[in-house]
């Protein structure tokens, strides 16, 4: 495409000359543009995909990707629905529960807490729950005993063994009246799930003690239905409603998360636009170094274009000069874009050792690591958006190159 003589010429133009300084610095700037625009992107997005991920993993691992509930009172018939809902094809796992908002105290300290009632084989049969327990062995859990996260236990001073005092928002009469009612448990497990959310503010019993605790009997609150593919919920919603034939109400996971993840989605699409906006400032760059460039170049041209340069070999000795910058800039900003992008967890621990400031609080963001996830398909998008807007970059000035008229040009010399 490009022949020796053009690719020698182009090249000769891209190094620096001291006449020619302040283009040169130009094209530099426009080539750490291009190269730091492309490698934040490619960051960015790559953070943001990670987090949601893992947010959307975390959030699925520990809740039920539909929940069928009693649309009045109690539900007593458990049993029986969930035989049903365990006989529909795609449905993997069906658990009941047991939920409510409870006061934790223990040594003059109280936190508010939500309880949550699973069986000791469904704590087992979770992944996410199983593979966090800090301290306490799992076999535990059964009987009068808590799981509680590691953030609730830093804050309270609590260790495997310690009992704790929950208090129910529920009511008991007494001769002195009616007071709430109040429980002891022994803390039996510490977990660690990676959401600060649940660290601190959730805690997990054997289903049969959260029956007791918040009175419900032989009764739960719902059934976690776990599916196949989370993504096919709308077809095993449908499904699951036909198969309960009104006896029950259904909701997935999206009415509980979706304002959240269209959030999150909406802020991955704000931000990809604006630091799409840096590689296009390092693409003006490209046009205004460019144009300095083919301005200081005027009587070389002219002189190649009398030696029997064409118009085509002085567009493509241009296109191939501001193209070379953004190529370039484009491949080196992939590369330190996917390498941050692999390493970003460890960069993120050495700068807050080097700093001693905390970068990521999992209080804020929810997570206690900084994930990233690098979709290899955005990455060759950003790369070839910003080679487009590179080459594009190019050719009004190598446009203006051609055009030259030789006689003008060497006129004055």
């Amino acid at each position: 495409m490009f022949s020796p003589f053009e690719r020698l010429v182009a090249s000769r133009y891209l190094r620096s000359k001291k006449a020619e300084g302040f283009v040169s610095v130009t094209a530099g700037f426009s080539f750490v543009g291009i190269m730091l625009g492309v490698a934040t992107l490619i960051i960015v997005m790559s953070v943001m995909n990670g987090f949601r991920q893992e947010l959307f993993s975390r959030i699925l691992g520990l809740n039920g990707h539909l929940n069928v509930y009693a649309i009045n009172g109690p539900m007593n018939d458990y049993e029986y629905l969930q035989q049903r809902l365990l006989a529909i094809t795609g449905v993997d796992d069906v658990t009941p529960l047991v939920e409510g908002q409870a006061l934790v105290s223990q040594r003059g300290q109280a936190n508010g807490v939500m309880v949550r009632g699973i069986e000791w084989k469904d704590f087992v049969n979770r992944p996410i729950l199983r593979e966090s327990v800090k301290a306490g062995s799992v076999g535990d859990f059964t009987g009068n005993v808590v799981a509680v996260g590691n953030k609730l236990a830093e804050k309270m001073g609590l260790s495997v063994g310690d009992k704790i005092v929950l208090t129910s928002p529920q009511v008991k009469a007494t001769p002195f009246g009616s007071i709430p009612r109040q429980r002891s448990f022994d803390v039996a497990l510490v977990f660690d799930v990676g959401m600060y959310e649940y660290n601190s503010g959730f805690l997990f019993m054997p289903l049969e003690a959260a029956q007791v605790f918040f009175q419900s009997r032989n009764a739960v609150k719902s059934l976690e239905v776990f599916i196949n593919d989370p993504d096919d919920v709308d077809r095993m919603r449908e499904a699951i409603d036909i198969s309960l034939g009104g006896d029950a109400g259904v909701y997935d996971w999206r009415d509980m998360n979706s304002s959240f993840f269209n959030a999150l989605q909406v802020e991955r699409n704000v931000m990809f636009l604006i630091l799409t906006m840096i590689i296009l400032v390092a693409a003006f760059n490209i046009v205004s170094s460019m144009i300095m460039l083919v301005k200081d170049k005027t009587s070389d041209i002219a002189i190649l274009r009398t030696m029997g340069a064409t118009r085509g070999n002085m567009l493509k000795i241009f296109i191939f000069t501001g193209a070379s910058i953004g190529i370039i800039g484009t491949c080196l900003g992939a590369a330190l874009g996917i390498g941050l992008a692999m390493n970003v967890e460890n960069i993120r621990q050495w700068l807050e050792g080097l700093t001693g400031t905390e970068l990521f609080s999992d209080e804020i963001y929810f997570l206690s690591q900084l994930p990233a996830v690098i979709d290899w398909h955005e990455v060759i998008a950003v790369i070839v958006m910003a080679l487009f807007l590179s080459v594009l970059a190019t050719l009004y000035p190598a446009w203006r190159a051609a055009r030259l008229d030789p006689v003008e040009a060497l006129r004055y010399e």
